[in-house]
């Protein structure tokens, strides 16, 4: 029986000369933030894979807790990891994911431009659809959380850098969920990792009770940055009663925001649909 390349081999020597050896690697994302170096790589029966390496010990981590997370929860909006592969020496992982076809919302590169508004930027392309395409995104992304809550997860580090959206097929995929555990738990360094504007206030505190509502904050936020025309949050596309929710789900304290994205969830999708006179 013929082995699958890369589903059917547990550890290589070197990673990107494996692929090298197996297909083509089509495409490589270096200096990444999370300390992990990525490959797009086809095969040679067509097919193309995603494959994530981590080069530091904190990549490791991530990884690690990453793989744990894709064994708990499955949403077809969340790229699952399928394999990893063991570097042989090093102690280090790749994972291996499908190829979803896309561009993600954000890149964040090291010392790389934090540009979310220049008129060609997939960020700015993507606010500039109809609200209806935008809605649609927002609501898989919600509907992909609420199967996070349900598997007794919480979000870390979700930002539009995880945000990775297909222009052509209108979809959104979610990507790069490596600092989601299992919630409750407590801030035991001086901050989680994260992009401010998406971070609730507790994220930023050690000690402090990290559990459903923070993910609430984190989809608030969400909602606010994907629906403004601009960066600026001075342009709300949603309508009153969805920018209502938003603020309920953004307040500072845990308590005053919804309780769960069970319930964030009902709000939202009460708020969108139309007003009765």
């Amino acid at each position: 029986m013929v082995l699958h390349p890369l589903l059917g081999v547990d550890e290589v020597p070197a990673v990107e000369p494996y692929l090298g050896r197996v297909g083509e690697v089509f495409k490589v994302f270096r200096e990444q933030d999370s300390g992990c170096v990525s490959y797009g790589v086809r095969l040679l029966d067509g097919a193309r894979w995603f494959v994530k390496e981590s080069v530091n010990d904190r990549a490791r981590r991530s990884l690690d807790r990453g793989w744990a997370f894709h064994r708990a929860v499955r949403h077809s909006a969340i790229v699952p990891q399928v394999h990893r592969i063991a570097v042989r020496g090093g102690g280090g992982w790749a994972v291996v994911m499908p190829w979803r076809e896309g561009e993600v919302l954000y890149h964040a590169t090291v010392g790389g431009p934090r540009d979310r508004t220049s008129p060609g930027s997939p960020m700015a392309r993507f606010r500039a659809l109809p609200t209806a395409c935008v809605l649609r995104a927002f609501d898989r992304v919600l509907d992909a959380h609420l199967a996070v809550e349900a598997a007794g997860h919480v979000a870390v580090d979700f930002y539009d850098g995880a945000l990775l959206y297909d222009f052509a097929a209108a979809t959104a995929h979610l990507i790069d969920l490596d600092e989601y555990r299992p919630g409750p738990f407590e801030v035991e360094d001086e901050r989680l990792p994260g992009s401010r504007r998406f971070m609730a206030p507790e994220e930023f505190v050690r000690g402090a009770v990290i559990d459903t509502r923070t993910t609430v904050f984190t989809l608030g936020r969400t909602a606010r940055l994907l629906l403004d025309a601009g960066d600026e949050e001075r342009a709300w596309r949603g309508t009153p009663q969805q920018l209502a929710v938003v603020e309920r789900a953004t307040f500072p304290d845990p308590d005053d925001r919804f309780a769960d994205v069970h319930r964030l969830a009902t709000a939202w999708r009460a708020a969108g649909e139309p007003q009765r006179t």
